[in-house]
């Protein structure tokens, strides 16, 4: 008796719930998931709006403050306090404080580190977004027609698949850097130049990442195509004649979407740490623009006498890439079945 009203008030739980709101209350119960998402939303907030969150610009040089200390304050002339986006407010205090210390230009870290966000977040954002689009368009075309067109366009992929990605960005960076350092202003490199200046010297990153990224995801949409097409409800939806575009967009997308964004955010340290290794070799963004990679590059030769010039981008870094991986963990255990209650 006990157990049949406890299989009603179940069933009197999960009554009217969609899938969706299924998954959201099982995210809702892993903290460490929520507590992820929640450090990316403030990630979020704070780079976006990096003016109000930093006492000065992230190009800003002190040079009577190289290499202090966290929490080390100093004197700041009239015009210098100006500057400070602080200046005038209650917070005008902090205009003279280095909250996580100054690099070797004297250059505040803590508004470098802040700046440095929107480096890591654009790649994640523009990385993933290209490579999620691309990925599911192809893979969804090749599963779909199948026969011949699958075959040929899997070799494409394979063919793809066997290019590797550093030499190309190596190669593309140098290249055009060195069409810029040459004047080249005119025609399809001047205007790529000129873009990758505007994007402060990420284009060719987000194009290499976007041109070769999408393969794993054109594989994984591939298979979830082949997989649901043979299920019941699209062989009843064929019967009834329904074209093809509206079983695609009805039936399989809608399907196939929840596992392909899972990959995909959990994908998304991956760029984040790409982005930063070739911030670290030089290959990333231009000076003096920020990045966390740039930023370890710049101090790790100081690293034993001014440690807080590795250590604060890099707990960025790793905190970043650790809440990335915590949500992408919980976004996958929420919408498998199979976890639901464990």
């Amino acid at each position: 008796m006990i157990a049949e009203l406890e299989l009603e008030q179940v069933q009197e739980e999960t009554k009217g719930r969609s899938p969706a709101q299924d998954a959201f209350r099982e995210f809702r119960r892993n903290k460490i998931a929520v507590g992820g998402t929640l450090f990316i939303l403030l990630v979020v907030i704070v780079a976006v709006a990096a003016p109000l969150f930093t006492p000065y610009h992230f190009a800003d040089q002190n040079n009577f403050n190289n290499r202090e200390k966290p929490m080390t304050g100093y004197i700041v002339t009239t015009d210098q306090l100006s500057d400070c986006h602080w200046a005038g407010t209650p917070l005008e205090w902090g205009c003279t404080i280095f909250f996580a210390g100054s690099d070797s230009l004297g250059r505040d870290i803590w508004s470098r580190v802040v700046y440095g966000g929107r480096v890591s977040l654009a790649v994640a954002v523009v990385a993933a977004s290209v490579a999620l689009g691309i990925g599911i368009v192809y893979g969804t075309i090749s599963g779909f027609a199948g026969g011949t067109v699958d075959n040929i366009m899997m070799r494409i992929v394979d063919f793809l698949w066997a290019i590797p990605m550093l030499p190309i960005i190596i190669l593309m960076t140098v290249y055009f850097k060195a069409l810029s350092r040459a004047g080249v202003d005119t025609g399809v490199a001047g205007f790529l130049i000129s873009l990758d200046r505007t994007a402060g010297g990420l284009l060719f990153v987000f194009i290499a990442m976007g041109a070769l990224n999408w393969i794993g995801m054109a594989r994984l949409a591939r298979g979830q195509v082949l997989s649901y097409k043979q299920k019941e409800f699209v062989e009843a939806a064929t019967a009834l004649g329904a074209t093809n575009s509206r079983i695609i967009f009805k039936h399989l997308l809608p399907n196939i979407m929840g596992p392909l964004l899972i990959a995909e955010s959990m994908a998304i340290p991956g760029y984040i740490f790409f982005e930063a290794a070739l911030s670290f070799i030089g290959l990333g963004v231009n000076p003096p623009t920020p990045s966390w990679g740039a930023m370890i590059n710049e101090g790790y030769a100081g690293i034993k006498s001014n440690p807080h010039l590795v250590l604060v981008p890099g707990l960025a870094l790793v905190f970043t890439t650790l809440a990335f991986n915590f949500m992408g963990d919980g976004l996958r255990d929420a919408f498998d079945p199979r976890m639901r209650g464990k």
